[in-house]
């Protein structure tokens, strides 16, 4: 057994079910559990979730599905249309609302730097980092970046799927290269090199791969997916090529691994009964790529379906035990798990 590594979680959507679900009792439901999802507090504690980078996706005004049909060998999901400025506001603020309504619960610290995410762990408080995951939230004119930095944002995907008016995003499509649009705009460009100058951590999830190049350009900080997979092992669009893999591997970068089954199954589909084994290779591949020091967890759970193995946050133990017996000594299972996270964080909000 692995007697309890802590994990500290590239990605969760736990805010945004919470926002999703019953806003006005987000800190009960945390805190109190049992109320579906896959990260509360008690699962949280029975697994090992240390923290992790608590996204707010400002979802789409309509209502869709992202679900292909479990038979299709092939699939191109529809996406929603660029957000406005004041939705993508509205649920972000909501968001952030709650989660330092959560913080002021003792559910968790809010942290803005690696030493903080360290003495949270060190108290037995889940890690809370600020990350927003597409960012339709922030003006043209990044004065609302500022606003957001004062406030603890420390890690943020510049795209979602969707474009804004920063860049473009990958699609839900497969099979897919990732090479599926222009990359980012002037007022991305100078996002980039606003996140260097601040401290906050770029994400090239989601980002296409003429985007990705545009980062790997201009920025100044290791190159980071923080919920991304191996496109060789499942060519799905939001999976990262050789290239991308060989440019992270060359700043010293981190991906990762995504639970999601769509992008881990070489037939693309998004069950949760898909074996852990097939969770191993990637990491396998992850390890090959980027060396012990290049991998991570980016669970997206309360994002995604997960693997029935696992199940949720509770279920993070059955992982690392596989990687155990699997050969991976205790030390290189500690690094995934969380000290590489750690280390990259130290190398980029400080």
């Amino acid at each position: 057994m692995t007697d309890r590594i802590p994990v500290f979680d590239g990605h969760n959507d736990t805010l945004l079910r919470l926002l999703s679900t019953d806003p006005a009792n987000a800190e009960a439901a945390f805190v109190e559990g049992g109320r579906g999802g896959h990260i509360d507090l008690p699962r949280a504690r029975a697994g090992g979730f240390a923290g992790g980078m608590f996204a707010m996706f400002p979802p789409p005004v309509e209502k869709l599905s992202f679900d292909p049909d479990p038979e299709a060998k092939a699939y191109d999901l529809p996406l929603p249309g660029m957000l406005s400025l004041g939705d993508a506001r509205a649920s972000t603020f909501a968001m952030a609302s709650i989660l330092y309504r959560l913080e002021r619960a003792g559910a968790l610290a809010v942290c803005r730097s690696a030493a903080d995410v360290r003495a949270a762990m060190a108290a037995d408080r889940l890690a809370a980092v600020f990350h927003i995951e597409g960012a339709e939230a922030i003006d043209p004119g990044l004065d609302t970046l500022e606003v957001l930095y004062a406030a603890g944002l420390r890690s943020l995907g510049i795209v979602w799927s969707r474009p804004n008016i920063f860049g473009h995003g990958v699609p839900f499509r497969f099979p897919s290269s990732p090479d599926t649009g222009p990359g980012l705009t002037d007022a991305g460009k100078a996002l980039v090199k606003a996140c260097n100058r601040l401290g906050v951590l770029i994400d090239l999830s989601h980002l296409n791969e003429k985007g990705f190049r545009d980062v790997a350009a201009l920025s100044d900080a290791p190159l980071v997916a923080t919920h991304s997979n191996v496109h060789t092992l499942s060519p799905h669009a939001r999976n990262l090529t050789p290239w991308q893999l060989g440019a992270i591997r060359e700043t010293g970068g981190i991906v990762g691994l995504n639970f999601a089954p769509g992008f881990l199954r070489d037939d693309g589909r998004m069950t949760a009964q898909t074996d852990i084994e097939i969770m191993l290779r990637h990491v396998d591949a992850l390890v090959e790529a980027l060396g012990e020091d290049g991998v991570g967890l980016g669970s997206d759970f309360d994002g995604a379906v997960v693997p029935a193995a696992i199940g949720d946050a509770a279920g993070l133990p059955a992982l690392l035990d596989a990687l155990l017996a699997r050969g991976y000594g205790r030390e290189l299972v500690e690094k995934i798990a969380w000290r590489n996270w750690l280390s990259i964080l130290k190398r980029t909000i400080g």
